[in-house]
């Protein structure tokens, strides 16, 4: 490993220990946080955000890798998040036999529907992961036999799960879960990215002949890249619902998978850190808008700017029209493009500076 690497993993390890600190820390950060770092309501938000990156994760790979512009990858978020409540409510499995079976159904799903959404490609891809997904909607919103709650949602039944994971005393136990799943699926997702069958997928989504040509099989590693994107976004899922305590509907929507896609684009697309601090943002911002919302400011406006500026969606809205007009790549991008403009104003001052030495010697050595 080079300097630049090791540097690089030693900033990851402080990283990782000094969030895994956080619950045992009094830091304040005001505006962003509602409270101290060891306060339940903050590791509850902070769970959530571990979460909802780990599930941005599981799009990039889709996305950003492979190039797939799914509208349907809340599928397999709310497969994990419903599937885990109904094993636990109806079935009376435990924790761990229901989180393996759910796990093999999210993955089979994925599978299924990847295996026919991949016999086409571009806007028709993306209409048929739509299908699928709307399918699961109507599932969620009809109730069939009474499994999924309906629109009201399916409560947590916590007869069978740990009580170390259960109340709110346990909230830094549920966080640290959240950061242990966050952290798997970063590993995975570089793990895979830096395989042959990520580079494949990557070579894929830039020409997809030349792939074929060379003899390659686009078809099968986007199958696998869909596959597992969709395993990833089951097991975020379950997590998800041990921290919030209950399945919602909204999770089916795809309304949802638009707002991943948010996310990956706000970040900036086709990097996992992109992923990473898009989802951290846009849920920060969403927990944070909506308590702006309905503040005294706003509601004492006119009804002209009232109205919309008590929607958090319009105000994210608005945030991410900003972010595609004026940074196009994203934080990431933006943040990448400044550091090589620095590195560039360097580089030609040294230049500069080595040829006015130059210019010097040749002055000196010609009197």
């Amino acid at each position: 490993m080079n300097r630049a690497s090791v540097l690089r993993v030693g900033i990851g390890i402080l990283g990782v220990i000094l969030l895994a600190a956080l619950p045992l820390l009094n830091l304040r950060i005001p505006g962003v946080l509602p409270g101290a770092t060891y306060e339940p309501g903050t590791l509850q938000l902070l769970a959530l955000c571990l979460l909802i990156a780990g599930l941005a994760l599981s799009y990039h790979v889709l996305f950003g890798l492979a190039g797939l512009l799914s509208f349907g990858h809340a599928l397999y978020f709310a497969a994990g998040l419903y599937g885990l409540a109904i094993a636990l409510r109806h079935w009376q499995m435990s924790l761990v036999s229901a989180a393996l079976l759910v796990f093999v159904g999210a993955t089979l799903l994925a599978l299924i529907v990847g295996a026919v959404s991949l016999r086409v490609s571009g806007i028709s891809f993306a209409m048929v992961t739509l299908a699928f997904a709307q399918a699961g909607s109507v599932l969620v919103a009809r109730n069939p036999g009474g499994l999924t709650g309906g629109e009201e949602g399916l409560g947590l039944d916590i007869t069978n799960i740990p009580e170390s994971f259960v109340g709110v005393v346990n909230t830094r136990n549920l966080y640290w879960i959240s950061l242990a799943i966050a952290i798997a699926v970063f590993a995975l997702v570089t793990w895979f990215e830096r395989s042959r069958a990520g580079h494949v997928a990557a070579a894929t989504r830039e020409n997809e002949l030349r792939v074929r040509v060379i003899g390659m099989q686009p078809y099968l590693v986007r199958l696998l890249a869909f596959v597992t994107a969709g395993s990833l976004a089951g097991i975020v899922g379950m997590a998800y619902l041990l921290v919030q305590n209950g399945a919602q509907a909204r999770a089916t929507s795809a309304d949802f998978t638009l707002t991943l896609l948010v996310m990956v684009v706000l970040g900036g697309v086709g990097s996992r850190w992109g992923a990473v601090i898009g989802g951290v943002v846009y849920t920060l911002l969403d927990q944070r808008l909506t308590a702006l919302a309905g503040g005294e400011f706003i509601q004492s406006l006119p009804a002209i700017l009232r109205v919309p500026l008590s929607q958090p969606l319009f105000l994210l809205g608005t945030l991410f029209i900003l972010v595609v007009l004026f940074l196009p790549g994203g934080i990431t991008g933006t943040v990448a493009r400044l550091r090589s403009g620095g590195s560039v104003a360097r580089a030609r001052a040294t230049l500069e500076q080595a040829g006015g030495a130059e210019s010097d010697g040749m002055e000196v050595e010609a009197r």
